[in-house]
């Protein structure tokens, strides 16, 4: 099979005149970015609903919380499996069908009426959905297209998740306020479905599918055949990997990652300065706004991690947001005010930062199989986020604030910053377009 595609593909690459001025790898970015930022729109919605399901429900805090924790766990345990799926099925068909998953699970709370249907729709399908175009497919597509430039291009597309939230947070804060939870649902859903005939159309699964070397690359790489047994595949390289010291490392940073970012802030943030007085659609608002700082923030970070040494960037960051988190309770009012714009242009800047350089760590450690070890290490970053997410909830629920949660989190992005600085280095091989 791989001898068909050589014969096939390599005239076409060796032809001047049939090359195009800009690579194809840039479009299938593009592409993409346009599809993360539509499964980022449901991402959005679960700080938004937390007091409009209470309300209408009844439903304590945490029980919305574990159905958010359920949804945050899965988009992380997915992404490995999706990561050996696109290998044997293709990116196209993965994405494709999980899109569907995606806007099935949205509209289908619009008819609940019992939490298990709030955990089964929001929590199981849309975490099922999510997860397989988790970061791990943003990895897969850099690793493939890509041999130059591979920290800027996943900087743009992690920035894709913070453009999706950019979009959708106020149209979605908006519909809420104004018209209730269901019209959002609606929108989320038929957002996703927009997206599949883009992802259908468009999206490539690899450089030689038109005949193209991945961007940067000396020599033509043959698309290979499909990888059979993909979950046998997937668990292998956790087993191999969970024997290294380095992959501890890298998941534990990523789990306190997720609990201060998805789990806390994103989750948490619009319910908490809600308590403090601050209309619901001021405080979305200012999480749209921490999702344009996050794009410039992450491809200035995947800008960085192509010039400097990664570990020492993490450390960085993580010290920094750790920081921000402590000063937080302080901050939160009824209105907004000069230090509260500071702390959300400062936490936009370093929200998904840390991917580029966690990334550039798993493909340095890991060569082949990075996309997939990398799809385990966001596994541990979404039930991070899970964890908080839910006992955020139930920490609301108990004390009647979030105080000993923003303490808390700001304490453990300190020991992040440490666990960094520890990741013994491997020497610098060759690493192949292929993952």
């Amino acid at each position: 099979m791989t001898q068909t595609t050589e014969a096939v593909a390599t005239p076409e690459d060796t032809s001047a005149a049939h090359k195009p001025r800009l690579h194809r790898a840039w479009f299938v970015a593009a592409v993409t970015f346009v599809t993360i930022i539509g499964a980022a729109a449901f991402r959005s919605l679960p700080g938004l609903l937390i007091d409009p399901l209470h309300q209408d429900f009844g439903w304590s805090r945490g029980t919305i919380g574990a159905a958010v924790s359920i949804n945050l766990a899965l988009y992380g345990l997915t992404a490995p499996f999706a990561a050996a799926l696109m290998d044997r099925f293709g990116i196209r068909r993965v994405v494709a069908v999980a899109l569907t998953v995606i806007a099935l699970g949205s509209g289908l709370t619009v008819w609940m009426t019992a939490a298990w249907q709030l955990m089964l729709c929001w929590g199981l399908l849309v975490g099922l959905g999510s997860g397989s175009m988790a970061l791990a497919f943003a990895a897969t597509v850099t690793n493939r297209w890509f041999t130059e430039r591979r920290g800027l291009v996943s900087g743009i597309l992690t920035a894709a998740s913070a453009s999706g939230q950019l979009i959708f947070l106020p149209v979605l804060s908006w519909l809420v306020e104004n018209h209730g939870w269901r019209p959002a649902a609606v929108t989320v859903a038929l957002a996703a479905l927009a997206v599949v005939p883009f992802v259908w159309l468009l999206l490539r699964d690899h450089p030689a599918d038109v005949g193209q070397k991945p961007y940067g690359a000396q020599e033509f790489v043959p698309k290979p055949p499909p990888v059979t047994g993909a979950a046998r595949r997937t668990l292998t390289i956790l087993a191999s990997a969970v024997r290294t010291g380095p992959f501890w490392l890298l998941a534990g940073t990523f789990a306190i990652c997720g609990a201060s970012t998805n789990g806390l802030i994103q989750t948490h943030f619009v319910p908490a300065a809600h308590d403090h007085g601050m209309p619901v659609t001021t405080a979305a608002s200012l999480l749209a706004v921490i999702g344009v700082f996050d794009v410039a923030g992450t491809i200035a970070s995947g800008w960085f991690t192509d010039r400097f040494e990664p570990r020492r960037l993490l450390a960085v960051y993580y010290a920094l947001r750790g920081l921000s988190l402590l000063f937080l309770p302080m901050l939160l009012g009824p209105s907004v005010h000069p230090p509260m714009i500071f702390f959300i242009v400062f936490y936009g800047l370093d929200w998904v930062a840390t991917v580029p350089p966690t990334l550039a760590l798993c493909r340095e450690q890991y060569g082949d199989d990075s996309a997939i070890v990398f799809g385990w290490v966001l596994a541990s970053h979404q039930v991070g986020a899970a964890l908080v997410a839910y006992l955020g909830g139930v920490a609301r629920d108990v004390f009647g604030s979030y105080n000993m949660v923003w303490y808390a989190s700001g304490t453990l992005c300190a020991a992040a910053a440490l666990m960094a600085l520890v990741i013994r280095r491997r020497p610098a091989v060759p690493v192949p377009a292929l993952a």
